[in-house]
C-alpha cells in the first residue's frame, strides 16, 4: 500500500482474514446448508449521513463472487432511520461471513460523515470550512477522509508528506514560529504549503512576513480570532483549532476564520447504527 493511495481490496481482505481466521465462520457452517441462498438489505437503524457504502458492498463481493449487490442510496445522502441502503443477494453463508466487516466499516464511516454534516450545518452561511486532521485510525485514514468529504467537510493534509505544518514542538526546538517558517520556506521553496501554529495574536504578523501560507490559531478565544482576521487582512488563510464543539463552532466561524479543523470528526465520531436484515 503506497502512502498516498489506498489499495482497498488488500485492506478489506486483511479485515476479512482477521475475522474469519483459518476456520472460517463456524456458526454459519454448522447451522446453514451450503446451498442456501438469501436476500438481505443493509439498513440504517438511525438517521444519518451515509459514507462507505461502496466499501461495505465490496466486502461481500470479495468474499464470494456469487454475491450480487446493489446500492439504493449514495455516499453523502442523509437518510432517516429505517432506510434500506443496499440489497445483497447470494449464498447465505457467505453473506453472514462478510456481514460484520461490512457493517463495521459502513457504521464507522457513516458516523464520521454524520458528525461532519452536523458541524457543517452549524457554520452554514459564514464562509468557514470544516476540515479534518491526521487524528485518524491507522490504515483507515483515506476512508475516513473520504467520509468527511461525504459529510460536506474538506480534507486537511493527508500525511506528513504533503504539507508543512509547524506545531508547538517544532517551534520549541527552533525558538520562534517566524524562524521555523523561514527555515521551512527555504527548504521547500514555493512547491508546498507552509502552515504554522501560533498561540498569541502578536505572533501573526511575523509569521506572515516570514512566508507562511496558512496560520493555525491554537486554542484562541473568538475575540482574539477576530483580531487575527483584521491583522491578516486576507494575506494568509486562518485556521481555528483546539477543543471546538458543536456548541462553540458557530461563534468561531463568525469570527471570520477560513478553516476550522476538528479532530473529533475522525477520532470520536460515534458509529451510525446499521444492520443487515435478511428477508423472510
Amino acid at each position: 500500500m503506497r502512502h498516498d493511495t489506498l489499495d482497498l481490496d488488500d485492506l478489506l481482505a486483511a479485515a476479512l482474514e482477521e475475522d474469519l481466521g483459518s476456520a472460517g465462520d463456524v456458526t454459519s457452517a454448522a447451522t446453514i446448508t451450503e446451498d442456501a441462498v438469501a436476500t438481505a438489505h443493509l439498513v440504517a437503524r438511525a438517521p444519518g449521513c451515509i459514507a462507505g457504502l461502496g466499501v461495505a458492498l465490496r466486502v461481500f463481493e470479495l468474499l464470494d463472487e456469487g454475491i450480487a449487490v446493489g446500492a439504493l442510496v449514495a455516499d453523502g445522502d442523509v437518510v432517516p432511520a429505517g432506510t434500506h441502503l443496499a440489497a445483497v443477494t447470494g449464498p447465505a453463508r457467505s453473506m453472514l461471513a462478510a456481514e460484520r466487516v461490512a457493517l463495521n466499516l459502513l457504521g464507522q464511516l457513516s458516523g464520521v460523515a454524520t458528525l461532519t454534516r452536523a458541524f457543517v450545518e452549524r457554520v452554514e452561511g459564514t464562509g468557514a470550512r470544516i476540515v479534518d486532521t491526521r487524528k485518524t485510525v491507522p490504515l483507515l485514514r483515506a476512508l475516513q477522509k473520504r467520509a468527511v468529504v461525504a459529510g460536506g467537510g474538506a480534507n486537511h493534509r493527508m500525511g506528513l508528506y504533503d504539507r508543512v505544518l509547524i506545531k508547538d514542538n517544532h517551534i520549541e526546538a527552533v525558538g520562534s514560529p517566524a524562524e521555523a517558517v523561514r527555515r521551512a520556506r527555504e527548504h521547500v521553496g514555493d512547491s508546498m504549503v507552509v502552515e504554522v501554529e501560533i498561540e498569541r495574536v502578536e505572533e501573526l504578523q511575523p509569521v506572515i512576513e516570514a512566508g507562511a501560507d496558512v496560520v493555525l490559531l491554537d486554542n484562541m478565544p473568538p475575540s482574539e480570532m477576530r483580531q487575527a482576521v483584521e491583522i491578516a487582512a486576507g494575506r494568509v488563510q486562518l485556521e481555528a483549532s483546539g477543543g471546538i464543539t458543536q456548541g462553540t463552532v458557530r461563534e468561531v466561524a463568525e469570527s471570520g476564520v477560513d478553516l476550522i479543523s476538528i479532530g473529533a470528526l475522525t477520532h470520536s465520531a460515534p458509529a451510525l447504527d446499521v444492520a443487515l436484515d435478511f428477508e423472510s
